[in-house]
């Protein structure tokens, strides 16, 4: 027998995630664990461009988690034309290094958080904790 939501929580949405990576492997345990571990609806593209051209055609998500270093257009070019175009949706910089210059990058381009990878629960749980309208 199913349960009846209540009203409060069919109203409620999940919180929709963007993952945008050039690694496959990376894609595929980020989307799981925002699905798994945090219930949000994930999504996933391999460079910078597709998530522009997704936002271009309408899409549009809460949480972008934004590689940094991909073919076609990176990470730091693709958060500045997401910024650009109006997208107010939270960008979360994701770098395989833990230097200051990407950070800084990141931060310039109109990124919320940038972080060192992998992506892990602790880190998902800021960005959360971070936002008010995240029901966390």
């Amino acid at each position: 027998m199913e349960s009846k939501k209540s009203e409060g929580e069919s109203s409620r949405s999940r919180i929709s995630a963007l993952v945008v990576d050039d690694d496959a492997i990376i894609r595929k345990i980020h989307k799981a664990m925002l699905q798994q571990v945090f219930n949000m609806d994930a999504k996933s593209v391999k460079d910078g461009k597709e998530a522009v051209d997704l936002h271009r055609c309408g899409a549009n998500f809460d949480i972008i988690f934004m590689d940094k270093e991909m073919p076609i257009m990176d990470g730091h070019e693709a958060t500045k034309e997401l910024r650009g175009m109006g997208v107010k949706s939270m960008i979360v910089g994701i770098t395989t290094r833990a230097d200051e210059k990407d950070r800084e990058e990141f931060l310039a381009a109109g990124s919320n958080h940038c972080f060192e990878k992998p992506l892990n629960r602790a880190k998902v749980e800021q960005v959360l904790h971070d936002h008010p309208n995240f029901p966390f």
